[in-house]
C-alpha cells in the first residue's frame, strides 16, 4: 500500500504540474500572437531601408521537398540578399538541385561552397563558419535546408536585428510532413510540443538561445562570441549561438513569424533517433530545464494514476485523472498547433495527440540513459555541457583537436 500511495503521489503531482504546463503554455501563445502587431509596426517603419542580407544554407542529400524549400527562398520579396550554399563534397546530391535553382534565379546573387570533409564534430557550423568567410553583408541570416517560407520571410525577421542592443533574432517552427506515418507523428510534435516550450520560455524569462531553422545575426554579435568558430564543439550550435550572444550583452529577439520545418519519410527507428538527438542536445545544453520537462508529460501520470487509484479504492478518480491528462494534451494541440502555430494538421491530430505525448515521455526517459547521439554520418558522443566528439561509422573518432586546418585541394567554390 505505501508503494501505492507514492506512485499516486507522483502520478498526482505531475498531473497537476502539467496542468500548471498548459496554462503556461496559453499564456505564453497569448503573448506571442500580441507580438505580431509590435513586429509589424517594426516592418513598417523599416520597410523602405532595409540593409542587404547574406542568407547562410549549408546542405546534405537530396532532402525530401528540398527543391521546394529552396526556391522559398529565392521568391523572397526583399530588396538586396545572397544566397551561399555550402556542401562537404561536391558529389553531393543536393547539388545538382541547387545549380539548377540558382540557374533559373539570375538575378539573385547565389554562390556554392565545397568545404570538404569537416574538421569540426559539427559539420553543419563548419559549413556556418566558412559560408560566413565569403559573405558579402553584415547580416547574416543562417537556415536549415530543409525549411520552406513564405515571401515576407526576411522582411519579418530583418528589422529586430537593426537596432544595436539585439545580437540575434530566431523563429519558432511548425512541423511540415513530406509524407507517411511516422514524418506526421514527428512534425506534429515539432509544432506542438516543441513550440509549446519556446511559447513557456518566452513568457517567462528574456530569450537565450537560437533555433535551427532561423537564426539570423550580424557579424559583430557573432563575433563576440568568437564566430561560429566559438561554439564548433557543440551539438546544439542553435541553442548555443543565442544563449552565448545573450550572455555577451544582446538581446535576442523571437520573431512571431513561424517558418515550416520538413519531416522527411522515415522508419520509425530513424524517427526516434532524430527526436533523441534533440533532446539530448536539450539535456546537456539546459540540463535543469531538461529535467523539469519530466513533469509536463501529462498521460504518464494519468495512466499511473489509472492503475493505483483503484488499488487505494478510488477507482473514478483513477478514471478522472487520465481523461484529465487526454484532454490536457487535446488542448494544447488545438491552441499550441493551430491557435499560435496555425497548423492545419493539428486540428486533425487533436483526438490522437495524447499519445504523442507519451512518446515525447519516453524520449525524455531514454536521454538520461544514452550518451551517443547520430546525426548524418556520424555518431557523437556528448560531453558535459553538450561539447561533443564524433565516431564514424568505421569507428573512428574525430579528436577534439579543433585548430582550422589548411584548406583542402577539393575545397572550392562555384559563383
Amino acid at each position: 500500500m505505501f508503494v501505492a500511495y507514492l506512485i499516486f503521489a507522483i502520478a498526482a503531482v505531475g498531473t497537476i504540474a502539467s496542468t500548471v504546463v498548459l496554462v503556461l503554455a496559453i499564456l505564453g501563445g497569448i503573448k506571442f500572437r500580441r507580438s505580431a502587431a509590435q513586429d509589424r509596426k517594426l516592418q513598417e517603419k523599416w520597410a523602405s531601408k532595409l540593409p542587404p542580407v547574406s542568407i547562410l544554407k549549408p546542405v546534405h542529400g537530396n532532402e525530401a521537398r528540398l527543391k521546394q524549400c529552396i526556391e522559398s527562398f529565392f521568391r523572397q520579396d526583399y530588396p538586396q540578399y545572397e544566397i551561399l550554399f555550402a556542401a562537404d563534397e561536391p558529389e553531393d546530391s543536393a547539388l545538382p538541385v541547387i545549380r539548377e535553382i540558382c540557374a533559373r534565379f539570375p538575378h539573385i546573387p547565389s554562390c556554392i561552397l565545397v568545404t570538404g570533409p569537416p574538421p569540426w564534430p559539427n559539420a553543419q557550423n563548419y559549413c556556418y563558419h566558412r559560408l560566413a568567410e565569403v559573405a558579402a553583408h553584415d547580416l547574416l541570416v543562417t537556415s536549415d535546408s530543409d525549411v520552406e517560407v513564405t515571401p515576407d520571410y526576411l522582411r519579418a525577421v530583418i528589422p529586430p536585428l537593426l537596432d544595436p542592443k539585439v545580437g540575434a533574432v530566431t523563429c519558432a517552427f511548425r512541423g511540415k510532413s513530406a509524407g507517411g506515418a511516422w514524418a506526421y507523428f514527428d512534425a506534429i510534435g515539432q509544432t506542438v510540443e516543441f513550440t509549446a516550450g519556446v511559447l513557456m520560455s518566452n513568457l517567462m524569462e528574456e530569450t537565450k538561445f537560437g533555433l535551427g531553422p532561423t537564426v539570423v545575426v550580424r557579424k559583430d554579435s557573432i563575433g563576440s562570441i568568437g564566430g561560429f568558430a566559438g561554439i564548433r564543439e557543440y551539438l546544439s550550435n542553435d541553442f548555443v549561438i543565442g544563449n552565448f550572444i545573450h550572455k555577451a550583452g544582446f538581446r535576442v529577439v523571437l520573431s512571431s513569424y513561424i517558418v515550416d520545418h520538413m519531416s522527411p519519410p522515415m522508419t520509425f527507428h530513424r524517427m526516434w533517433e532524430r527526436q533523441l538527438r534533440w533532446v539530448m542536445g536539450t539535456r546537456y545544453s539546459r540540463p535543469k530545464g531538461h529535467f523539469g520537462t519530466g513533469l509536463t508529460f501529462p498521460v504518464p501520470y494519468g495512466i499511473l494514476g489509472l492503475l493505483t487509484a483503484p488499488l487505494l479504492g478510488y477507482p473514478v478518480l483513477g478514471v478522472t485523472m487520465l481523461a484529465a491528462a487526454w484532454l490536457n494534451r487535446m488542448a494544447e494541440c488545438w491552441i499550441v498547433g493551430w491557435w499560435v502555430a496555425r497548423d492545419p494538421v493539428a486540428r486533425r491530430a487533436v483526438g490522437m495527440y495524447p499519445l504523442r505525448d507519451l512518446h515525447g515521455f519516453i524520449l525524455w526517459c531514454a536521454s538520461y540513459i544514452c550518451k551517443r547521439s547520430l546525426w548524418r554520418d556520424n555518431n557523437y558522443v556528448l560531453l558535459k555541457g553538450g561539447r561533443l566528439v564524433a565516431r564514424r561509422a568505421d569507428g573512428a573518432v574525430l579528436t577534439p583537436d579543433f585548430a582550422e586546418p589548411a584548406r583542402s585541394r577539393s575545397a572550392g567554390a562555384e559563383q
